[in-house]
């Protein structure tokens, strides 16, 4: 039997290709994802624990799954200091910066709407 899979974008009726925002969906769709670029992106950097006192109803280890895949996407970066004790400070990136410009009217529009 013949493949009848199609290789080609789906589009809307006008033509519009919502393809590329398939990768940033999956991204910010995962638990707490856009609440962790909100809340870095309302500082200029935080540490672990100052990430995980804004989100006490997130585990460590979903918070830490969620860093490391924006770390991987290039939307956080991770600086670790040589000190004692270590200190790693995470802040967003310039794409992440853009994407958490990008959520502000979605924030808005669902904070008046709810």
């Amino acid at each position: 039997m013949a493949d009848t899979t199609s290789s080609a974008p789906t589009c809307d009726v006008e033509g519009t290709c919502y393809c590329p925002l398939t990768g940033v969906i999956d991204t910010l769709s995962r638990k707490y994802a856009m609440q962790l670029v909100s809340i870095i992106g309302a500082h200029d950097s935080l540490r672990f624990a100052e990430i995980e006192d804004h989100l006490p109803t997130a585990s460590t280890s979903t918070i830490s799954k969620r860093l490391t895949e924006f770390e991987e996407a290039g939307l956080v970066s991770r600086t670790q200091y040589n000190e004692i004790p270590p200190r790693v400070e995470y802040a967003l990136t310039d794409e992440g910066d853009e994407i958490c410009s990008r959520l502000e009217p979605l924030l808005e529009w669902a904070t008046a709407n709810s």
